[in-house]
């Protein structure tokens, strides 16, 4: 049977033939080339499964957070009186509150309460943060714990705590005071009031500090130190000049949190003034005047002009804090 040899279709049991070249610029028929429709539909489903993963959040922050702000500016606006009602008028209370001595005060007591208070509890936090990172104090977990302890302590219970150890009366410091030849010591008077909120608060926030140090220190590689102590720097040296300098954005990042704590300074002096009236003044913190303005006044407008006013500077706070640690680059 002489001839050539018949090839027979593709799947035959003849023959395959070879695979047509494929030309120049077409697609291949094993690649499928997805839609840019297709493409924009998936992304847009990823967009709504985020949205609806983050809309608990962004409903909590529009009413327990953005409505609130609002109606405060919205209020701060308008005025009410006996005889006219409520009428619109504009900066008047913002004006009013400016002129306050009683506002201001509260904020130079603040002021001076910030300047003694957030570097004394972070100086403390820092102590006790690096005695627990080196390993000289034993049985360091169970003493963490300790000093944390007074932070989960509500800031009422410690001050009404206080305010028992420190009354005037039977307080046990009372009379240790008088003991070691101290006579008529009140902790509550008008001179000694702030002193005492400091003594809390640091007693309050020094745990929560330390051990945000602590866990920023113990992310510092051991080799870096291990080779500042062969280069011949002492412990001390290579505690202060290289792991301390090492966790800068985290004591940025406290001085801020720290400073607007003590900007918004309520409970402690308001438990207090339960035991001494007189001590705690009018004004005696902005938050304070904004309470007494709204709920024992009952000048909504002017208190909420007031609040706007403090709200506004921690923000300026907070955005400064965050355009410093930008600009060092810590966020990126």
């Amino acid at each position: 049977m002489g001839g050539e040899m018949a090839v027979g279709p593709p799947g035959g049991a003849g023959l395959l033939a070879p695979p047509r070249p494929t030309p120049a610029g077409a697609v291949s028929s094993t690649h499928v080339v997805a839609s840019p429709r297709r493409r924009g539909s998936g992304q847009q489903r990823r967009e709504r499964r985020g949205l609806l993963f983050v809309a608990p959040f962004l409903v909590l922050f529009v009413v327990f957070l953005v409505a609130p702000i609002g109606y405060a500016i919205y209020t701060s606006l308008y005025s009410s009186t006996l005889i006219g009602g409520t009428h619109f008028s504009w900066l008047s209370n913002y004006r009013q509150v400016l002129t306050s001595s009683d506002f201001w005060s509260g904020f130079e007591r603040v002021v001076v309460f910030a300047a003694v208070q957030v570097p004394l509890t972070l100086g403390l936090a820092a102590l006790f943060a690096v005695l627990f990172d080196v390993g000289l104090a034993r049985f360091g977990r169970l003493f963490r714990a300790v000093f944390f302890v007074p932070f989960a302590v509500p800031a009422v219970v410690a001050s009404v705590m206080w305010s028992f150890l420190l009354v005037p009366t039977f307080g046990p410091f009372t009379r240790l005071a008088g003991a070691l030849g101290f006579k008529a010591v009140d902790f509550f008077s008008p001179n000694l009031i702030l002193p005492t909120v400091i003594v809390i608060v640091v007693w309050e926030f020094t745990g929560y500090n330390m051990v945000i140090m602590y866990t920023a220190l113990k992310s510092v590689p051991r080799e870096t130190v291990e080779a500042a102590l062969i280069d011949g720097a002492g412990f001390r040296s290579a505690v202060w000049r290289v792991k301390l300098p090492m966790i800068r954005p985290a004591i940025v990042m406290l001085v801020f949190l720290n400073t607007i704590g003590a900007l918004q300074l309520f409970t402690e002096p308001m438990i207090l003034a339960t035991f001494e009236p007189q001590a705690i003044s009018y004004g005696f913190t902005p938050t304070i005047f904004v309470y007494n303005t709204s709920i024992g006044s009952g000048e909504y407008n002017l208190g909420a002009a007031a609040a706007v006013l403090l709200g506004l500077l921690i923000f300026v706070i907070s955005f400064g804090s965050l355009q410093i640690r930008r600009r060092h680059g810590e966020l990126g």
